[in-house]
């Protein structure tokens, strides 16, 4: 397993010498500057590679891009409107590019509108750090009192509609924008610039595409850019869903294990393949993350590695970013499961056969409680995830292991 820290730039608070003093072993990162649906030039991706090379004080780093995440997917692909084949033709290209410098895994994602969604980006845990949470409560206030989505109400359970209409009643104006800014972080472009009518715009035009048009939308996309991978040598890896449910009304069609069985079938090529993102996915209990591994494992070429903490059984519900081996999903299965698939494909001389990870998301502790770095994306936070996660994988990987009475 290579270990791997996502990166978003030179402006992160995070730099490149403590993703070096993390011990980290390649970087995972983006041209996030490049407007969407635009191609990605040769000379912004050296750019990039030339940055993450160099530590502050201009000696060599010894890290490299190794994945990019993401190369987004425009709006005007997924509804096939607009410049949708322009756009096409600009993914390619930006494919193209990337292998001419060195860079072969590529993260991406098929959500409509929304690129993650949660309420609250600093709850409050008992040791005193924050994470992220997502309250289906303060997500139903946010849906049908301040967006005011037509139909949003039919969305939700009475039971959930009544608990957002007390809260509401007693929701002060600094909460309500608190709420509005929040959820607006996780659209792409948001972090304050898309307005309420904004995502209204967004909703609107997405009135006549359901799961299955989306879904049929989604492998056109994939018949035209998995086989430019596969000649390129690239592996494209789709991220699931975030929360794997939909929400705003919107389709959803990468939420659980039949999606994603789905999605390799569609283009049966190495190349078409799986992030699979453990956060994700364990926001559904019925997402069974180990064995989706050893089902779906040789098609899996990246990993976000991050847990959840479910606070109901209901698959829409309520859930929080936990410590990396503390919430529901059982890490050291999921991990076992990835070093297994890793033995197979040595023992078929795959080139692959190391699956790049990366410790997603984590709570904000220490001296990340001072820093303003992106949402989920605290410095000592993930290093104590890569840290819990380092040693689990030691030790599975560990000649002594089954050895031990």
């Amino acid at each position: 397993m290579r270990q791997t820290w996502r990166w978003f730039g030179p402006h992160d608070a995070v730099s490149v010498d403590d993703m070096l003093q993390a011990g980290v072993q390649g970087v995972v990162t983006a041209l996030h500057h490049v407007p969407v649906g635009e191609a990605w030039s040769i000379e912004a991706i050296r750019t990039r590679q030339a940055q993450i090379a160099r530590m502050g004080s201009g000696a060599p780093s010894g890290l490299a891009w190794e994945v990019v995440e993401s190369l987004p997917v425009s709006e005007d692909i997924k509804k096939q409107q607009g410049h949708w084949k322009a756009h096409i033709a600009h993914y390619q290209t930006s494919l193209r590019h990337l292998a001419r410098c060195g860079i072969e895994v590529v993260c991406y994602n098929f959500m409509p509108v929304l690129d993650w969604t949660r309420t609250d980006l600093g709850w409050r845990l008992p040791h005193g750090g924050t994470c992220m949470r997502f309250d289906v409560v303060d997500f139903a206030v946010f849906d049908i009192h301040l967006l005011r989505r037509p139909g949003a109400a039919e969305s939700f359970s009475p039971e959930i509609r009544a608990q957002a209409d007390a809260r509401f009643a007693v929701m002060d104006t600094t909460r309500q924008q608190a709420l509005i800014t929040n959820v607006i972080c996780g659209l792409p472009g948001g972090a304050g610039r898309m307005s309420l009518p904004d995502l209204h715009g967004h909703l609107q035009a997405y009135r006549d595409i359901d799961e299955q048009r989306l879904r049929r939308h989604f492998h056109d996309f994939l018949e035209q850019v998995a086989p430019v991978a596969q000649q390129l040598g690239l592996r494209l890896c789709c991220h699931p869903d975030d929360p794997p449910w939909p929400l705003l009304g919107l389709p959803r069609i990468m939420s659980t294990e039949q999606d994603h069985a789905d999605l390799v079938r569609a283009v049966d090529l190495p190349a078409n393949g799986i992030t699979l993102c453990a956060g994700s996915l364990g926001a559904r209990a019925d997402n069974d993350l180990p064995g989706m591994m050893r089902r779906l494992g040789e098609r899996v070429h990246f990993l976000h590695l991050r847990n959840v903490r479910r606070e109901s059984n209901a698959v829409s519900g309520s859930f929080h970013e936990a410590e990396h081996l503390a919430g529901d999903t059982d890490m050291v299965a999921l991990m076992a499961a990835v070093v297994a698939e890793e033995q197979q494909r040595r023992a078929a001389g795959r080139l692959d056969h190391s699956i790049p990870f990366r410790p997603d998301h984590g709570q904000n502790i220490l001296d990340d409680l001072k820093r303003q770095t992106q949402p989920g994306y605290p410095a000592i936070g993930r290093l104590r995830g890569l840290a819990e996660l380092r040693g689990v994988m030691t030790a599975l990987e560990h000649s002594a292991v089954g050895r031990v009475a």
